[in-house]
């Protein structure tokens, strides 16, 4: 589950999104138009600026943008910077590994395959899903995938929707 702060971010970045190529937005616009407390707000928008997603400008006209093009942005990125790992268990993340403190034996565990699952279908939907998506939401459309499917059915999806 990702944290109100991941998703306030989101939101914001949605509205960032929209505003691409007109200048910078107002911190009070965004707070406004996604009912996201104004003071978390500045708190957020400073986290993915200081993580290079962002970029401000201070004065009259001042405000907040995108520094890159919103298909060079993915949820795995913004989800990462603010909420840190994405794995649902320590031992199973690529960038924030640690063994569990619990397990005696990883190569025996029966939960590590599991979640090794649970992470690959996350990672394949947030890496996958750019900021371009807010402004194309037929990019958001949803495939069923059974139960004990393929990650790479899933990937190839989530990319059949991202080219075409």
């Amino acid at each position: 589950m990702i944290s109100k702060k991941a998703k306030y971010a989101i939101k914001a970045l949605k509205v960032l999104t929209e505003e691409y190529g007109k200048g910078p937005v107002l911190i009070s616009y965004i707070s406004a138009k996604e009912n996201i407390p104004k003071k978390f707000l500045e708190a957020i928008l400073l986290e993915l600026r200081n993580h290079g997603i962002l970029q401000s400008q201070k004065g009259k006209g001042g405000g907040y943008l995108l520094r890159v093009e919103p298909g060079r942005v993915n949820l795995a990125q913004v989800l990462r910077v603010i909420d840190g790992p994405i794995a649902p268990t320590p031992c199973v993340s690529f960038n924030f590994y640690v063994k569990c403190d619990d397990c005696n034996d990883e190569v025996a565990c029966a939960l590590k395959p599991i979640m090794e699952r649970v992470r690959d279908a996350n990672l394949g939907v947030y890496e996958n899903t750019t900021l371009l998506a807010f402004q194309n939401p037929s990019l958001l459309e949803t495939k069923e995938i059974a139960i004990g499917s393929p990650i790479a059915e899933l990937v190839d999806s989530v990319e059949n929707r991202m080219t075409a």
